[in-house]
């Protein structure tokens, strides 16, 4: 039984959208995690204990909902590129992973993917596919968000 018991397994869902905004805007805008809540709907606040852009080594916490439970995240930002990349990696006591942007001009705009890696010993049946559809929803809302509102 005991193989059972550590049935951690590594999960990832990468998703991209064009944006129709300028590139440095939107790294600029996925690079603020006190803004995450604005866009993705699992993100509650974070304290970064800055403003703007995070740089390479910076350390912040947010709070997330996982499937109504809320759970204090810490993260440490990896790769810090302007404006093509920006990786982060967290830990919880749910969740582990990491959280890789990369971006790339496309016809005017931008085109942004995000790739999300994490291990999980909850053993929760649905939690991959809600992670896919609230990834879906933050993406949309992202490029809606960024299309759709002066630039800040």
């Amino acid at each position: 039984m005991h193989a059972a018991e550590h049935s951690v397994r590594l999960e990832q869902i990468s998703q991209e959208r064009v944006i129709k905004a300028p590139i440095d805007r939107v790294y600029d805008y996925v690079t603020q995690p006190d803004r995450w809540h604005e866009w993705h709907p699992t993100s509650l606040s974070a304290d970064t204990g800055t403003t703007g852009s995070l740089p390479m080594g910076t350390r912040f916490t947010e709070v997330i909902d996982l499937l109504g439970i809320r759970v204090p995240m810490s993260y440490r930002v990896q790769i810090a590129r302007r404006p093509s990349e920006f990786k982060t990696v967290f830990t919880s006591l749910a969740v582990d992973g990491s959280l890789h942007y990369f971006l790339l001009p496309h016809q005017g705009g931008t085109l942004f993917k995000r790739v999300l890696t994490y291990e999980t010993e909850l053993q929760l049946a649905t939690l991959h596919d809600r992670m896919i559809e609230l990834s879906t929803l933050a993406l949309d809302q992202l490029k809606h968000r960024l299309e759709n509102t002066p630039a800040v």
